[in-house]
Order: structure tokens, then sequence, then C-alpha cells
């Protein structure tokens, strides 16, 4: 059985036959019911009516619930239901310049943030400390906490998932709770994986409804108690498999997408019952009593994956979810006319579950969607119509345009093309969808449409997944792949999973940059469920188990976010139009950098990198450098996966500070990028603000684009000595303490070769400054404009974003980089193979896309894509090299051309390590600058032969068109 909650509107539940033979997959019952403000008794009256139709309940072998309520508590912002959280981070001197909550939305981040403290503690990437645990600093910080009456906090540690031995998280949880008794406290390693600032943001989620969370998990067991099931009680979790009620309370981040995923499995599973439905892709419409959840349906029948990083009510996350967007918009959202303009809006606040005393069709006094749709004569079994007959006929049409308008508007905004495609409508609220919608080319209503997120859940498995890195020095990574499959095997049935059923369904081996002998296992097991009975909540030794009051809390003290934040404000970027008319602020021949611009830069590095890696920020053309000035450049080095955890901190400043101390200037005249792909794109750009050097940075670099060894820059193609020159002195520094000068090497690889060997022992990650550079020499070397390049592919990202013209984003993006003289959409297809091995400190391997099949192609029919057949095969060393397409091993591109594998779904680039199984994507292809191309040095140092490809030959892709300057596009409008 399994009954699906809405905390508002309805709780409907299923009856569903999944014994072997023909009736399996058959509806045996169902039923629907108003969600009452105790969950207990919600939960029993819908499970009663199912229970009516049951020919026994001992035939019943498990109660699967679906549930929204946690979701909708942080949809609606409920201060009722959500808890302040404080943050104890473990991480010593790095991650200071990005505290927690800092990409948070600001009405959340006001909402639930408490106070934040940076202690010592934190692991490298082999396991070893960055510093011990201090307890007096821990108990300090639960003073403070314990001040300010905070229920809530979690305890977040630098590569806390690979901890396995000190368990500082652990440790530090227990001091937290001797000092403050009965403080709920969750450590990050247990709420997600590897990614520090996704993983705590996702803890602080998970911890501000933990009250609430146990609260109604125990209203689910008191629901099956009550009715004397005896079966266990599972709840769904995001990815359609189940938890038990100890995990769910435990977890309730992990349920936060469950709801439309049951919907999603649910919808496809009561689709391909019905005659004449083919597989097809479909965008499934949820509508609640509050929250109206929208997703595509892939024609597998699974739904669509969120992009490797994506966000969940604004806040960055970096776990496997469904791509859903969730609007406030239900059965109970109010209705309200402005006095003054008349203009009718519906949503986001809602009754609930009070809908059934507080709507006019059942007697109340409130407005509501429902009330609209009975007057409007489209749902006259709900409630009494003549309750209703007052509403000015103005208001019910002006009420069904704007809920039309906002569901196309977000139907449009989900999908990658124009083309029409068909919506599933599911959910006791669909009653408020029109029968037409534009860009729709059916909406569907299927037999038990609402109760198809029960169905989803009824159909959900169990599951275990290991997420790690393990220790590949003594034993191959096939050994060590099969042992993490086993436990992760063991885990499912552990967890309630049939021994025969269970199989692996996902299986990662991610080898880390820069690091021998350990790499990242990712593995996912499923299966049915045994049948055999899971251990209930009370029955769990839980230390986050107290007693709950089933009352709502008190109001509370709110505290006030102060996000860091760019000098130079500007305005949301609601629409396209707001993109559009968007112009850069510069001042003289100064650019000087708003939120905005960095978001857009950011964006366009991180396609620039093909693949690897609060204050005035002042950008410069070259121009503005004096003929005698110095110029001052570097980045980070260092695996991209110490940088998801170890979070920069002030070693690139302290190796410049250190550098120019040795050299004997106080500061150069501005900064240069080593490269502008991945986050060395922005690094100057820190440094040179005003917090700290206060330099501006010249919109140029010295690769235009990303490569894998500092050698591999113009600056030393330049350098005819072949000895390092240009790069010495040269200062890396850990951030912790440790710093090294290197000042002549013989060969110029050797400069790479002996601070990498240095920068796996000081933890894999390390800030380098090399000597600053004259004016005349950077002329000439430096790629100019890459900067003003990054913000015209982030522009054109988020402006394809927002015109739900995704499907023409390759298109988009040559236009934006140059034209299809200099650029061209090289491939179209989805990730079918990725092979990855480490071999001196990098990370090489070979991705292969496969072109779409007419069932997976939505290609718009207006604006048709190239078709493309076959496969493309792209070899990388940290960074995309070569493109050869299977047939006639053609080559479609090669280095030092540039080579950008992005995100078919939503435009962002993909670096090596995200590249994944069953990710559709499209491939970019960009000519690269003269200063690479337009000598043989230039190809000797950037070319195929430079990977070990001697036997391809470069053949440029077009002809390179140098970026338009921001600045001087427009000064003249400032």
């Amino acid at each position: 059985m399994a009954p699906r909650t809405r905390e508002t509107f309805t709780s409907d539940a299923v009856l569903l036959n999944l014994s072997e033979g023909s009736r399996r997959g058959q509806v045996l019952a169902s039923a629907k019911h108003l969600t009452t403000p105790d969950v207990t008794l919600g939960i029993q009256n819908t499970i009663e009516s199912v229970l009516a139709q049951a020919e026994s309940k001992s035939n019943i072998q498990a109660l699967c619930i679906g549930t929204t309520h946690f979701v909708n508590a942080l949809v609606e912002r409920d201060p009722r239901r959500l808890d302040r959280v404080a943050v104890i981070r473990l991480c010593g001197p790095f991650t200071h310049g990005t505290p927690p909550f800092v990409g948070f939305p600001h009405e959340l981040r006001e909402l639930l943030e408490g106070p934040h403290f940076l202690l010592s503690g934190g692991l490298q990437i082999d396991g070893s400390e960055i510093a011990s645990v201090v307890v007096a600093q821990v108990e300090s910080a639960c003073d403070e906490i314990n001040r300010q009456g905070i229920r809530a906090v979690v305890v977040s540690s630098v590569f806390a998932p690979i901890d396995f031995e000190i368990q500082q998280e652990e440790t530090v949880a227990a001091i937290v709770r001797k000092r403050i008794p009965g403080l709920d406290v969750v450590c990050s390693k247990d709420v997600a994986a590897i990614g520090l600032l996704e993983r705590e943001n996702a803890s602080i989620l998970n911890a501000a409804l933990l009250r609430y969370a146990k609260k109604t998990v125990i209203g689910f067991e008191k629901a099956a108690q009550a009715l004397e099931l005896k079966c266990s009680v599972f709840i769904t979790s995001n990815d359609g498999t189940l938890l038990s009620c100890a995990q769910a309370a435990r977890l309730p981040i992990r349920t936060f997408s469950s709801g439309p995923t049951n919907s999603m499995r649910g919808a496809a599973f009561l689709a391909a019952l019905e005659s004449g439905i083919s597989k097809q892709s479909a965008l499934v419409v949820d509508i609640g009593g509050t929250t109206t959840d929208i997703g595509m349906l892939l024609p597998s029948g699974f739904p669509r994956q969120a992009a490797a990083h994506h966000e969940f009510c604004g806040v960055l996350l970096n776990f496997s979810m469904p791509h859903v967007t969730s609007i406030g918009l239900g059965g109970g959202s109010l209705v309200r006319e402005d006095p003054v303009t008349n203009k009718v809006t519906v949503g986001p606040h809602s009754v609930g579950h009070r809908i059934t005393s507080e709507s006019l069709v059942f007697g109340g006094s409130t407005l509501t969607a429902t009330d609209v749709v009975v007057a409007a004569g489209r749902a006259s079994n709900i409630g009494d119509e003549s309750l209703v007959s007052g509403i000015g006929q103005s208001i019910i049409e002006d009420a069904q345009s704007a809920i039309k308008k906002m569901l196309q508007n977000y139907l449009d905004a989900m999908k990658t093309s124009s083309q029409d495609i068909p919506v599933y409508l599911v959910g006791g609220g669909s009653i408020l969808a029109p029968d037409v919608l534009a860009g729709i080319s059916r909406v569907h209503r299927f037999p038990h449409f609402d109760v198809a997120n029960a169905v989803g859940a009824a159909i959900a498995q169990i599951s275990g997944i290991i997420d790690s890195f393990e220790d590949t020095s003594t034993r191959t990574i096939v050994q060590v792949r099969a042992d993490v499959e086993a436990r992760a095997i063991a885990q499912a049935i552990a967890s309630g999973a049939d021994p025969h059923r269970v199989a692996i369904v996902e299986s990662e081996v991610i080898p880390i940059a820069y690091t021998s002998g350990r790499c990242r296992f990712y593995v996912k097991a499923a299966g049915d469920w045994s049948g055999v009975a899971s251990p209930s909540w009370s029955e769990v030794d839980d230390p986050l188990y107290v007693e709950v009051s089933t009352g709502e809390t008190a109001s509370r003290p709110q505290m006030v976010a102060s996000a860091a934040a760019s000098a130079v404000m500007a305005p949301v970027m609601r629409t396209a139009s707001d993109i559009l008319e968007y112009e850069p602020r510069i001042k003289g021949r100064e650019w000087l950098l708003s939120e905005i611009d960095l978001e857009w830069i950011a964006d366009g590095c991180y396609v620039l990198g093909c693949g690897g890696a609060g204050e005035t920020i002042r950008v410069i053309d070259f121009s503005s450098v004096s003929p005698n000035g110095l110029v001052g450049w570097g980045g980070g080095m260092g695996s991209p996966e110490v940088s998801s955890e170890r979070l920069l901190g002030n070693e690139y400043q302290e190796a410049s500070a250190e550098l120019w101390s040795l050299i004997g200037i106080a500061k150069p005249e501005a900064l240069c990028g080593i490269e502008i792909g991945g986050a060395n794109g922005m690094i100057n750009m820190i440094l040179g603000s005003t917090k700290h050097a206060d330099i501006p940075c010249i919109d140029g670099d010295f690769m235009g684009r990303a490569y894998p060894t500092w050698h591999q820059t113009t600056a030393n193609v330049y350098d005819a000595s072949g000895t390092g020159a240009k790069m010495l002195p040269s200062v890396i520094s850990s951030g912790d303490g440790n710093i090294m000068i290197m000042t002549k090497a013989r060969r110029d690889i050797d400069v790479d070769a002996s601070l990498r060997a240095a920068c796996v022992e000081m933890g894999t990650h390390v800030g380098q400054a090399s000597c600053p550079l004259k004016a005349d020499y950077v002329d000439s070397a430096m790629i100019k404009n890459t900067v003003s390049l990054s913000w015209r592919i982030g522009r054109a990202i988020a402006l394809a974003r927002k015109q739900s013209s995704l499907s023409r984003i390759g298109t988009i993006l040559v236009d934006a980089v140059g034209g299809s003289n200099s650029a061209r959409v090289l491939f179209v297809g989805k990730i079918t193979d990725v092979r990855r091995r480490l071999y001196k400190g990098h990370t090489i391997g070979e991705v292969v896309i496969t072109a779409l099949t007419v069932d997976d192609d939505d290609d718009d029919p207006d604006h048709p894509m190239e078709c493309f057949t076959g496969t493309l095969t792209i070899p990388f060393k940290n960074e995309n090299l070569v493109g050869a397409k299977s047939i006639n091993v053609e080559m479609v591109a090669t280095v030092p051309d540039l080579i950008a594998v992005l995100d078919a779904q939503n435009g962002s680039a993909l670096g090596t390590p995200q590249y994944k199984y069953g990710l559709r994507v499209l491939v970019l292809g960009i000519t690269a600058a003269p200063q690479w191309t337009g000598s043989e040095r230039g190809i000797a140092l950037g070319g195929p032969s430079a990977f070990g490809f001697t036997h391809i030959p470069y053949e440029p892709l077009g002809k390179y068109a140098q970026p338009r300057s921001v600045i001087e596009e427009y000064a003249r409008n400032s």
C-alpha cells in the first residue's frame, strides 16, 4: 500500500498488486481525502478508505509513504516549521572566503541563519589532518549557540566523507551534545558527499527541518499502529527508492523531491497501461494544495535528472535529484485583487489544510484557487457551488488567466526547445489546469491520475549508496571497485532489499588529479523490497531523538543576513528583457564589476576551461597599463577535487606577497590571469579587490583557455630560452604555513614538474605566483579581451535560459564568441562511456559521446540543429584535447583550439570530473588565438604533439576572432 500525504489539500493512497502474474501492476483500490491539521488523523482517514476496499490487512506487506511536508515548509518559508541553524565548520585556515549561508537567497538566509564558527580541524585529501580539533574552541562556540537559543547545529568538516578513522565531525558532535543536551546535531557526512559548500548547504536545510520531521514521521507510524497494520513503514526518497522511518526522521532532505519523483514514476506507470500512448518525453505537472511541481519525464520512464550542481529553493546542492521546478500554486492558493490596480494574483500563500474551513466553497471567508475553479463550473463535485456564486466574473476570468499564464511560463522554461510536447496532469489539484496550454500538444488525465504519486511510491525500491575515496595503491581498481559494489549491495540488503533482486544500477570510478593511490568511487545498488520488517522509529537508538510537541513553535528572533557583496549593485535579472537591457558600469577606462558581471564571467570561464578547472573589483584594458609597468600573474595549482572541498583560503595572496617582497616591489601595477578557464580566470580578481591588494585586473590572460601544466602559457611561448625564465622566480604557498621558492630551472617543463611534486606534499592544492612581467612583453604574449569573452558567454547562457532557447545554445554561443568563422558546434549527443586513469598527477582518459536517436532527440523544428551520427571520442588530460568522430576517424578539432563540453539541459560547462553516463551534452569548438597558432613553438607547447598525439597534425578549426572589449563597447554610455 502506498499513501501519499501532502501537508495541504489532500492525502491519497493506492493498493497496488506487485505480486508476480497477470494482475501485477493493477490498482486494486484508491482513495483521496482532505489533509487534516493532525498528520496522524489525515493518514489514517486515507488508509482506512483503501483498507475498506481490501480483502485482508494481512496481505499488505508494506506501507510506502510519499510526502511533501518538508519541501512545503521551505517553499513557504514557514518559521513555525523551520529552525535557525548554527554551523561549526572545521577548516583550519581554509574556506574563510566562503562562509556558511553565503549562497542562500536573502529571505531564506534571514529565516535560517544562526551564528557560524570556522574552527581548527579538517582533513587533506590523503586523510591527514589540516589541523586537530581544539575542544576549547568548540565549547566556546557551544556557549554562544546556547546563548542565542539555537535548536539545531550543523558540523561540517573539510573532506568529512573520507574521514573514517579520525572522525572529526563525530568528535565535535559529541562535544556539542554534551555541552548542550537535547540539541539537534547534524554531521554533514551523513547528508551528502564530496563538495563542502553544497554538502554544508544540504545539511543546513536538513537541520532546519529536524524538529518538524520527527513530529511528522512519528505521526506516520502512529497512523499505521492505530490501524493495526503489522507491515513495515517506509518513506519515499528523491531517487524513487525507500527510506525507513528512522532514516527519514534523521534525513528529511532526502525526501525533498520524492513527491515529483513519485509523480513522474507513477505517471509513466499509468501511461504505460494506456493504449495509444507511446514512450515519449512529456512534462509531468503535479498540482497539490500549496505547490505545483513540474518535471520532465524521459522516454525511459524515469525523470530527467538535474545537472551535476543544481539549485533547490535557491540553494546550491550536489546530490542526485530530478530536474524539477516548484511554484507556489495549488488548490489552497490565495486569490487576491489589488484594490488600486484591480490586478488579480494567485498564490504563493495558501490556506493549506485549512481549506475545508477557510475557503468559500466550504463555508469560509477566504477566496482560493479552488473557489475560482468551482465558480467557473469546472469542479461541481467540490463543496457547495452556491457559496461561490457571488464571485465576480472578472475575478474568475482574471484568476484563471493568471493560473494559465503561470503554468505556461514555467512549462516553457522547463522545455529545452519550442517544440510542443504532451503534459501528464497528476495530483488532486490538477483541476486548476486548463485543458489547453500554449506550447503543449495535449493535456492528459489518465485513470487514477489523482493518485499517481501514490502509485509511484508503491513501485519504489530499496537502495544502498557508497560514495567514498578508496586506497588503490596496493590493489587494482577492479578489485577495489568490486569491494565497493559489494558494500553497496550489502547496504541495500541491510536496508530491506531482496538479496535475489538487488543489482548495481550505477558504478563510477573517478581518479583524483595529482594524487596517486586513491580514487573516488560512487556506487548505487537497488532492488525490490524483500518483505522483511525494518526497525521502527521508536526502536532505533538515535541520539537525535527527543520527545516532540504536537503544537507549533512560538515566534522566535530573526537574524538579518549580512551577505558580502560586490560594491557595485546590479538589478535582479528576472526576465530576458532585464538581461538585454543591462549595461556594465564603466568609469573612465575601468570596468567596475557587479554581481551580475561576476556571475556571467564565472559561467564563461567554465566554458573556456574546456573541462578543467563585497568589494570593488576593477578590470582595465591593456592600453591603461603604463609602458614601464609590471604585471603580476599566477593562480591556483592542484586538484579540482581538492578545490571542491578545501575551499580557497589565502594561499594565492600569501604566495604573491612573498614573491613581491623577494623581488623588492610593493605590488605590481596590474594583474593578469594565467588562464581564463575555470577558477583561475577569477582568482586574480580576488587578489586585486579593494579588500586585498587593490590592483586592477587586465582584460586578458596567458592561455585563452585552460591547460593542465604551468609551462603551457603564451608567456612561455614567447620565451625563447626554453628554461622558463619568464616564470621564475616562482613562489607556491599551501595556505597553512608552508611556502616554497623556485628561482632557476634547466628546462621550462621542470618548473611545473618540480612545483607540482611539492604541491602534492603541501595538500594537493597551492597558490602560485610567477615573476611579474614587463608591459611590453605582456602586450605581445597576452591574449586580449578574454574576460570580456567570458562575460559574453555567461550573458548568452543566462539569456538562453530566460528565453527557453537552450536547444539553440550551441548557435547562441557560436555567435557570442565571434561567429561561425571562428567557432562551431562539433557534436550533440549523450555520454555513453567514460574512462579515467591517473598519470603523473593528471586525470587522463576519454569520454565517448553517442549521437542522439530519434526517440532521444527533442529538436526544435523551427530552429533545426545539425544532425550528427556515430560517436565522438574526446581524450582528456584534465582538459579536453582532441575530438575524433567514429566515422572515418575524422578529427573535428584538436588543441590548441578549444573543445568545450556543455550540459545541454542548462547550458553550463562540464568539467572532466563531471562526465557521467547518460548526460546529454553539446560539444563546442572555438579557434585558438594566434599567440598559440602563429609559431612552431606555440604549436609544440600547446598542440596535439604536446600530449602524445604526434601522428595528428594541427589543423585550425577556423579563423580567430578577437573578442570585443566590454570597456570599449560600453564606455561611451557611462
